[in-house]
């Protein structure tokens, strides 16, 4: 029986600055002192990002979008993390045949094959699972935001079963096994977290949280001493 996994990034939602599209490693630092590095570096430039950087328009009734394509039942399970890397699991776990991948970025690692021979990583976790044969196929729907296009990955697209669809691409209901939100929190800022909650809770479903800490975020009660840690 096929069983399929919807993926979701939430910088799918983020128009970020290109500069900001780099790779990191997804640490404490870069989930959080890198974003008030970048806070006090823009605000030192005249510019408030907390105002300026926010949740796009496709939020907006983004769940009724994905009911007109997939069947979500009662019984399909979701998912929440910070790291997408989590999908590959869920996948492999749970004997997926396909991902559906909402993203900002291909995940199907960077550098053509021989990424796919990295360790599991956020970047390379879709790349993989066609690799190791344990999905088949992939679809990615690429974010109005994403810096990215899908000449990018010729060798790896050459190599397996990817798909690059719209959303309107998916005209036959597809029943969804199993849904992973992920917050990539090194890629989208934590003043946007409160809305990264209310997109989840907008679903109505039970889900189950796997290493999706809370990240604070006030830049106002920041010591000297900690404005000067963080800007190193």
């Amino acid at each position: 029986m096929r069983k399929n996994l919807l993926s979701i990034d939430w910088d799918y939602f983020i128009p970020i600055k290109r500069e900001w599209c780099g790779s990191y490693i997804e640490n404490k630092r870069n989930k959080i002192n890198m974003w008030y590095k970048r806070y006090f570096e823009a605000m030192k430039k005249g510019e408030n990002i907390e105002k300026s950087v926010r949740a796009g328009k496709e939020i907006m009734g983004f769940w009724n979008k994905i009911k007109q394509h997939f069947i979500i039942k009662e019984k399909t399970k979701i998912y929440i993390s910070d790291s997408h890397k989590i999908s590959y699991y869920i996948a492999k776990d749970n004997d997926c045949d396909e991902v559906i991948n909402f993203d900002a970025h291909s995940d199907l690692g960077y550098g053509g094959m021989k990424s796919l021979d990295f360790e599991l990583n956020c970047a390379n976790w879709l790349g993989k699972l066609l690799k190791n044969e344990i999905v088949k196929r992939v679809s990615i729907v690429y974010s109005p935001y994403t810096y990215e296009n899908k000449e990018e990955f010729q060798e790896i697209n050459h190599n397996f079963h990817v798909d690059y669809p719209d959303m309107e691409d998916f005209k036959d209901k597809m029943i969804v096994d199993y849904i992973h939100i992920c917050r990539s929190g090194s890629w989208t800022p934590p003043w946007l977290d409160c809305r990264f909650y209310e997109f989840i809770k907008a679903l109505n479903m039970n889900y189950k949280v796997v290493k999706c800490p809370r990240r604070r975020w006030n830049p106002e009660k920041l010591t000297l001493s900690d404005k000067i840690y963080i800007t190193l």
